[in-house]
């Protein structure tokens, strides 16, 4: 693929990775894979300590940290420059790293857990609006695309690795997150250069901080007034409510309603796998089809607009959501789960590339920041199908995702409708 490197103030297409992007995707990637060999495992750590009422409730309030550290982060991403936020948040996940290992108290560990997911929601959006300063517009697709992928191999096989690590090496897990975020601190201290462009940056004074909030909540109340991106968030949380039913309700329904089958048959034998290994089957597959299709089918559409690739997003991922309730049947169920991951998968790299190219240079960061409350809104309300199985009927909670799926491509269609115009 095509990548880039700054050479006389111009971006040329060249084989080699700008420095900036080449740290980023083996220390993100690196980092990543570390994050889910714990992440998956939190909540399991904290209900055996605390008991299961009290994680429940605990374990929501990550996601409202999160919305306020991508909007603080995307504020201080164009304030004070890309290269210091990025630094920040991972000096921040580096030192509550080690507080984590080195504390015993499980409050003080849930403390830290918060404050790493902090330093995460900081980092993110000047990740994102680095990758939009660097890479032309035709072309960050492919860019984003690359570091989904980098992310999703660490998705796949940190889960696998961490099932071992961390319930028997938890200490010696996270002091390896500790010395990795060390590194990647001090290289990003070190090598990675600024890209905010030379006329948005601001004077900051520091002991102005009232002003710099009331700036802050004045800028994110002239894009929540915009009726496009308000809009494209909307449409972003029904879309996510679709795609998280995976790790949701459908493993519900697959263990509740599919039985054990035989997954190949030859004359007597037959290998069985059980309710519970269907869903690891198919959880697999998806996992395995993200990291091998993101950068090839990001090239296949790359022509496509933004506009038909969200609503060919829609129609595969309500469709083959809402079809896996008329079946229990094991491949029919593998062939589903291609048709709603490809749902997932083309809408990946176009999240960011639709962001790059709508927000004005000078509050890139902070739309990056507020781009990302689609996730943190969509995972917040997508366990309510959850809740609902217990009085619906399967089939009458999947049409209830079908449903999501439906609004968010007629929010889709009317966004990109306003926007031509």
């Amino acid at each position: 693929m095509n990548v880039y490197v700054r050479k006389e103030g111009n971006l040329l297409k060249l084989q080699l990775w700008n420095a900036n992007l080449k740290i980023r995707l083996i220390g993100e990637g690196l980092f990543n894979l570390l994050y889910w060999m714990y992440f998956p495992f939190i909540a399991v750590y904290f209900s055996e300590a605390l008991g299961n009422h009290m994680a429940g409730m605990l374990m929501t309030i990550p996601p409202l940290i999160g919305i306020l550290g991508s909007m603080v982060g995307g504020d201080l991403t164009d304030r004070l420059g890309r290269r210091p936020v990025m630094l920040l948040g991972s000096s921040l996940k580096m030192v509550m790293f080690a507080l984590f290992a080195m504390s015993s108290s499980h409050w003080v560990n849930y403390f830290a857990f918060i404050g790493v997911g902090l330093g995460g929601a900081l980092y993110g959006p000047a990740s994102d609006a680095m990758v939009a300063d660097l890479v032309p517009d035709k072309d960050r697709k492919q860019v984003f695309a690359t570091f989904i992928t980098a992310n999703n191999i660490g998705a796949v096989l940190g889960p696998a690795l961490g099932a071992f690590f961390f319930f028997h090496y938890r200490s010696e897990l996270l002091w390896t997150c500790t010395i990795v975020m060390l590194l990647y601190s001090i290289i990003i201290f070190l090598k990675i250069h600024e890209t905010m462009p030379n006329t948005t940056k601001k004077v900051v004074q520091l002991n102005a901080i009232s002003t710099s909030i009331k700036e802050q909540w004045k800028g994110y109340g002239i894009i929540f007034r915009d009726k496009i991106f308000v809009l494209y968030i909307l449409a972003g949380v029904f879309s996510i409510i679709t795609i998280m039913q995976l790790d949701l309700y459908l493993a519900i329904y697959v263990t509740d309603y599919v039985p054990s089958q035989p997954l190949f048959t030859w004359n007597d034998w037959s290998f069985m796998l059980t309710s519970t290994e269907v869903l690891g089957w198919m959880l697999g597959l998806n996992g395995l089809l993200f990291v091998l299709f993101v950068l090839p089918v990001t090239k296949w559409l790359k022509h496509w607009r933004d506009r038909d690739v969200f609503i060919l997003s829609s129609i595969l991922a309500g469709v083959g959501m809402f079809a896996v309730g008329l079946t229990t049947n094991i491949w029919l169920m593998f062939v589903l789960t291609i048709v709603f991951t490809f749902g997932e998968i083309v809408r990946a790299p176009v999240i960011n590339n639709f962001v790059s190219d709508y927000a004005p240079e000078h509050a890139r960061g902070q739309y990056m920041g507020a781009s990302r409350l689609q996730f943190t809104i969509g995972r917040f309300l997508a366990p309510l199908t959850v809740f609902l199985s217990a009085w619906v009927a399967p089939m009458g909670v999947f049409s209830v995702i079908l449903v999501c799926a439906l609004i968010s491509l007629a929010l889709y269609i009317q966004l990109f409708k306003i926007y031509v115009q």
